[in-house]
Parts: C-alpha cells; sequence; structure tokens
C-alpha cells in the first residue's frame, strides 16, 4: 500500500485549519478521527494523506523557502489532471483548489488517494516478486508511457500547457542557468557536457504530452501486480518531444552491471534480473509508436543533466536551511556523479 510518515519538522500543517476546510468544502465527511500524514518519497512539492472518518484525500503544497519562477504552480497542477484524468484515468482526480493564502499561507489542491503500491525494493521482497512480474510491470510502464504519448492533448483543452517549438534548446539554456545560479562547489566535466548538448541537439520530434518525471516510484501497481492503478507526481508535466520524456525515465531505469556513479545516485530497484535494460525498453516504445531514436544519445544524456540541476536546486536549499530533510545531504556527491557519468557516456557513445 501507498507509504507514508510522521510529518517532517518543518513541514506541518495547521490541523484544525485542514479540518474544518475539509468539513466545508467536501460533502458527507463526518468529524470524526483526523489524520494527516506525509509521502517520504517527493523531493519537490509537499504532498499529504489525510484522513477522516471513511474519506480519504491527497494535498499537494509547494515546499517552503525561495523557488524557481514558475515552478510549484499550484494552479497549473490542478488544472492539468482535472483535464488530463478524463482520458487518462491513471492520473489522479483532483477534487478542489484553494488559493486562500490565509488557509495553509501558500496555494494547494486536495485529490483523489489512488490506493496501490509503490514498486520498490520492500514491495520486490515483500510479495516474492519473481522474474516474470518484474518484466510485466516493465511492459506496463512501456504502455502507460506509449499510452501517455498517444493522449490528443489540443482535444481535452491542454495546449496552452507547454510551448513545443524550440523545447529542447529552451530546456537545455534553463538548467544550465539554473545549475550557475545554484552551483556550490565547481564540477571538472561540466563544461564538456553543456558543450557538447548545445551543439547536438537533434531535429524534434511531433510534440505530445509528457510526465517530465514518468519513472517506477511514480507509479502505482495494485495487489496483484499485473495492473498499474495510478500514475503520480505530475508537477513538470508539459508539451513538448516524447524523446526526452522517454530520456528522463530510461536515466531511472538502472541496470545490475551499470557504473557505480549511477547506483549511487539514483533508486536501483530496476538494477536486478527481472527487469527489462533500457534498450529492450526502448525496442519496446520503438516498436509501439515508430519513433526515430537515432538521436536518443542525446536524450539520455540531457535527462542525466537534467536529474543532476534538479539534485542541485534541492541540495542548495539545504546548504542554505530552507530545509532540514537529511535525504538532500548527499545530493552533493550524486550530483558529480551524474555530470562525470554524462560525461563518460558521451566519450563511450552508448546508453
Amino acid at each position: 500500500m501507498n507509504k507514508y510518515i510522521q510529518v517532517r519538522d518543518g513541514e506541518e500543517l495547521d490541523r484544525e485549519i485542514i479540518k474544518a476546510f475539509i468539513l466545508s468544502n467536501f460533502e458527507n465527511v463526518k468529524d470524526d478521527k483526523f489524520e494527516v500524514k506525509q509521502f517520504p518519497s517527493g523531493k519537490s512539492n509537499l504532498t499529504y494523506f489525510i484522513k477522516m472518518g471513511e474519506w480519504e484525500g491527497v494535498l499537494r503544497r509547494p515546499p517552503n523557502g525561495p523557488l524557481p519562477p514558475k515552478a510549484h504552480d499550484m494552479n497549473r497542477e490542478h488544472d492539468l489532471l482535472k483535464k488530463l484524468h478524463t482520458v487518462f484515468p491513471l492520473a489522479p482526480k483532483p477534487y478542489i483548489l484553494c488559493n486562500d493564502k490565509s488557509v495553509l499561507n501558500c496555494p494547494f489542491y486536495i485529490m483523489e488517494r489512488i490506493k496501490g503500491h509503490t514498486i520498490d525494493d520492500e514491495l520486490i521482497i515483500q510479495k516474492n516478486m519473481t522474474k516474470e512480474q518484474k518484466r510485466h510491470i516493465s511492459t506496463l510502464m512501456v504502455d502507460a508511457i506509449v499510452e501517455l504519448h498517444n493522449v490528443d492533448y489540443k482535444q481535452v483543452g491542454l495546449e496552452k500547457l507547454g510551448f513545443p517549438k524550440g523545447f529542447l534548446e529552451r530546456r537545455l539554456n534553463n538548467w544550465i542557468s539554473r545549475f550557475n545560479k545554484y552551483k556550490t562547489e565547481d564540477i571538472g566535466v561540466l563544461d564538456n557536457v553543456t558543450k557538447w548538448l548545445k551543439n547536438n541537439i537533434p531535429k524534434e520530434q511531433k510534440a505530445t504530452l509528457i510526465h517530465n518525471d514518468f519513472k517506477l516510484n511514480n507509479a502505482l501497481v495494485d495487489d496483484s501486480l499485473k495492473h498499474l492503478n495510478g500514475i503520480v507526481d505530475w508537477e513538470m508535466t508539459t508539451i513538448g518531444d516524447p524523446l526526452f520524456d522517454l530520456g528522463s525515465t530510461l536515466s531511472y531505469w538502472v541496470e545490475e552491471d551499470d557504473s557505480e556513479l549511477l547506483k549511487e545516485s539514483l533508486e536501483i530497484t530496476t538494477a536486478q534480473p527481472g527487469f527489462i535494460t533500457r534498450e529492450e525498453f526502448l525496442q519496446m516504445y520503438v516498436s509501439k509508436t515508430g519513433r526515430d531514436i537515432s538521436s536518443f544519445l542525446f536524450y539520455l544524456v540531457l535527462a542525466y543533466f537534467k536529474i543532476a540541476v534538479t539534485q542541485q536546486q534541492i541540495y542548495y536549499r539545504y546548504k542554505s536551511g530552507t530545509t532540514n530533510d537529511p535525504r538532500f545531504a548527499r545530493f552533493k556527491q550524486s550530483v558529480r556523479n551524474l555530470i562525470i557519468y554524462s560525461d563518460r557516456l558521451i566519450q563511450n557513445k552508448r546508453i
């Protein structure tokens, strides 16, 4: 089932205010036993499980501290899910958006709680998962990302969600700028990586809706391990090159024989017998979409660089004291590892 922890210090909600908000905005909710827990895995927006009697919901709000421009936009995330859920039911259904800062001092929204299991090492042990089940879950992930990329985003009114023209170049320049802004130390091969990326931007694929963080621990599987119940964490969703989305997915798809630079920096759930390889995932995707993957090395390097930038921003918040989550201390070394690995990938020219 979904995992929850006690709310971390400094990230508490005002329980009485939230309780009053729910009672005044939701019908048939009884003023009964009230629980607030926190989802432990998120490293960006703060996500809480709320239960009152039989009623359950999930609350999302921005993190504390200084935030990048246009990031953590609760209105955007809520509106996206409201439209997307109607055609892609793996996306959670949002219930209500609140922009009244007198409630939580920030915008937030509440959505449905999707029941299911986070796919991680603990689940694999609990379920004594077989190689065949791991492979099946791998194919479910392929099918889900293909289904998402097939959504007609214009038909559901999401054409203003992003600006696909010049997507790759714009994103690359933005991430280089962000890395420099939040840099805490010099990494020798960083210039090699950013110069290669600038010089190898491919012709972009026809734009689709992209999740932008489509990875195993953002998927929820049912008890039988045969079906996905949901995909979560849609805050970075936009309109853009679908191979960038695929590159992001495969950057997190660590294999058994991968470098320690990756294994020390990313989740390694897929680095065990049963899960398909990055190459198998890529070829399954191609067989279902027919997309040209001749420039896929660029997308994968860009994805590792994106992770490094994201981790660097979070580490900057940790170092400056705006978050005290101990998980973030390791990002100093993780960022360095990812940049070095990206440079090696460029030199070796293989995924």
